[in-house]
Order: C-alpha cells, then structure tokens, then sequence
C-alpha cells in the first residue's frame, strides 16, 4: 500500500514502533488483539488498528502539498479537513481559512472567492454543486482534492448500481459532509434516500411490505429523498451503501434487514434481481477499527481512554462500543487530563464536555485501554499515554517497555 508523506510532528516513536512490530508479526491482518505495554503498576491495552487511515493520511498530504506549493495565494479548506483539531489548527496556523463549518454554515461567501484563490476539498469530499459552484468562479475544483479513495469507490459503486436502475439506500448522518456528498452523486444516476440507523430502515421495511402508508412514509423521509423520487416504483431494485465512517456491523445489519424484506416481497429464486451485495463497499479501516476496538474488549480492563475529535464520527462509535463495557473517556488531547484527579472529557450523547474526579483506577496493576479515531495524530495517542503514566510512581520507562518493539 502507498505511503504518504505526512509531517513528521504528527508521527510517534512510541505508536510507530508498536505498529510497525504488530505489521511484521501479523501482516495478513488476521490477530485484533491488543498490544499489552505493562510498565509495572500500569498497563496499557494498545489496540491493534487505530489513528490515521490511508483516506487520513492522503487527505494531510495534499493539504500540506498545497501551501507549500502555493506561498503567495490565499488558500481555502471547504470545511474541515478531517475531524481533528489539532490538524485543523496547525493549517489554520500556515494561513489556511475555512469556507463553511462542518454542518454547512457559511463563513465566507462564495462572492468573496476568486479565480486565483486555491480551494482543497476535504476528506469527506463534496457536493457536485458545490464543485459547480467552484468552477463558476474560475477555480479548479479538483486540482487539490483529498476526498479519500474509499469515499469514491461507494460513489462508483452507487453510479453503477444507478445505471442498472437500482435505487440508493445511504446508510449515514443526514448532516455529515459525506453523507452530504454522496447524496449528491448517487442521486446524479440513481433514486437515493438516506437512513440514519436501523430503527429508521424498519420503518423503511414496513413501507416496502405494506405495513405504512405512502402517506406516511412521505411524511418521516420527506427532508431525505432525493427530487422526483417516487416511492411507488423505486423500490423494486435496491442498494446499500454508507458513510464510511459509521459502523461497519451497523451498515451489514441494515444490509441484511432490508434484503430479507425483499425476499419477503420477491422470493429467495428472484433475490438477486432486487437487492445488490455492497459489502465490498465497507471501508477496510473503518472495519479494522472497530474489529480491533471489540479485540481490546475481550480484555480485562478497568477503564478506556478514547483519542480524538469530538466531532468525529467514527471515534464516537468506537467510544460506543467502549461504553457498552467499562467507564469509557472520551478526550480531544491530553490537555484534558488536568490532574491524577481530573479529567474533563465528551459525551456525545448529549454533545457536552464533562468533568470526573478520581477517573484513574488505583488497583495494581491498572488496565487502561487506549485508542484513537482514523483522524488522530499517533504523537496525541503518545502524549496521553505519557501523562497517564506519570501518575503511577514507580512505572518502568517507555524506553525500557517498548524496547522488545523493534
């Protein structure tokens, strides 16, 4: 796989040794359980898969490709370019500005933007009237466009399911940047409507079979189907495909919900000719993320530590899945571990900031499972496991510890 030249401040000699160990004894990817690090009276459960992605790291590439390439042009991000605000930050730091927050709030007006400004397109990509937008101005939409391969390749797929005239089902966030974008490509060659989760595609099912009206399908989807979108007739052959960064059992189960309602309607002898097989579209480190996040809960641990965005969307589902086991924390750095006896972190649930005191278990050894989302930097990951260590006199050193990681 293609390696990216990332900067070299976002990389952890500490993480890097670790994966690079876990790469050699397991290529093939096939062991998800965790790297244990026992310093002594702490030890650290290193999930097997975590922090940047290919989509990532191609994404920063670009973005710093495109200030070093461009010193005298004002530069434009979409919106953010991945959910982490410390990369965020350090490219805001290099001059560059954001047109629009993640949920589409304009910040600066499209009349300000002129043929000689750069303009990047995020990870998530973007609209195709927003790049039509773009090139009504005279800028080349696509000259600096990190929208990650894996993104594209659900694109693709819903284009050509589109072409055997099969409707879309996107399976995402209705105000996520992705979602947003891959709404507009499928409905391009395809009907398409969105399902944020299973409850939603149950009721989805219950029109398909007859069991809900027209009426009042038209009524719970009507902000999520794509224009001239007729419930009547575009059912017959469906599809599904997601946002890459849900979760990838989610999208399956709703995969296979909606394909055993077509055999209820069309019979197992004419499933085919109804309901298409997307798994191919499930991004791989979505999936190696979350397989690793349930190998690290096979573990005896104590609490989790979650690194990441707050606003980032496939760190919230790894938190999820913490959550359903053990006292789970949810921090953006380790500038959120105030002291031994503080901490403030995020519940997304309520999409507030919190503080607990004594979050740190005291009994001997301690079992602290540590992980991060596909956009957080390596070095964060390390600089949290660093000040968690601290506050156990008597630990090892980090250099004594990973010294067998080499």
């Amino acid at each position: 796989m293609k390696t990216f030249d990332i900067p070299i401040f976002y990389r952890s000699p500490v993480i890097t040794k670790i994966k690079n160990s876990r790469k050699i004894s397991d290529p093939r990817k096939k062991d998800y359980s965790p790297t244990v690090l026992d310093f002594g009276p702490v030890q650290f459960l290193i999930a097997r898969h975590f922090g940047f992605c290919y989509g990532v790291e191609n994404a920063i590439e670009i973005s710093y490709k495109a200030v070093e390439e461009n010193p005298d042009k004002r530069i434009f991000l979409l919106s953010e370019m991945i959910h982490n605000p410390e990369v965020n930050n350090d490219l805001i730091r290099r001059g560059v500005r954001f047109i629009m927050e993640t949920n589409g709030k304009q910040i600066i007006p499209w009349n300000e933007l002129t043929p000689n400004d750069i303009v990047i397109i995020p990870a998530f990509g973007t609209t195709l009237e927003i790049e039509e937008k773009l090139a009504s101005i005279g800028i080349d939409p696509l000259r600096y466009n990190s929208t990650c391969p894996f993104v594209e390749k659900v694109w693709n797929r819903a284009e050509t399911l589109g072409m055997q005239d099969y409707t879309i089902i996107v399976h995402g966030k209705y105000t996520h940047e992705e979602t947003k974008a891959t709404f507009s490509h499928s409905k391009e060659n395809a009907p398409t409507m969105i399902v944020r989760d299973m409850e939603e595609t149950k009721k989805l099912g219950d029109y398909i079979l007859g069991k809900i009206s027209l009426e009042e399908f038209n009524e719970f989807f009507k902000e999520r189907l794509s224009e001239g979108f007729d419930p009547l007739t575009d059912f017959i052959k469906i599809g599904v495909v997601n946002q890459t960064t849900m979760l990838a059992t989610e999208t399956q189960a709703i995969a296979d919900y909606l394909r055993n309602v077509m055999l209820q309607k069309y019979g197992e002898e004419n499933i085919k000719n109804h309901f298409a097989d997307t798994r191919d579209t499930l991004c791989y480190a979505t999936h190696d993320n979350q397989r690793a996040t349930l190998g690290l809960l096979e573990e005896q641990a104590d609490i989790a530590i979650v690194v990441g965005g707050y606003n980032s969307s496939n760190t919230s589902h790894i938190v999820e899945l913490c959550e359903e086991k053990l006292p789970t924390y949810f921090i953006s750095s380790d500038e959120k571990i105030l002291s031994e006896n503080l901490i403030t972190h995020f519940n997304f649930h309520t999409q507030k900031e919190l503080a607990t005191k004594d979050f740190l278990p005291r009994n001997n050894p301690a079992r602290i499972i540590l992980t991060s989302g596909a956009s957080c930097p390596d070095s964060i990951v390390d600089d949290v496991l660093q000040k968690l260590l601290s506050y156990y006199p008597g630990s090892k050193s980090v250099e004594e510890v990973i010294r067998n990681f080499n």
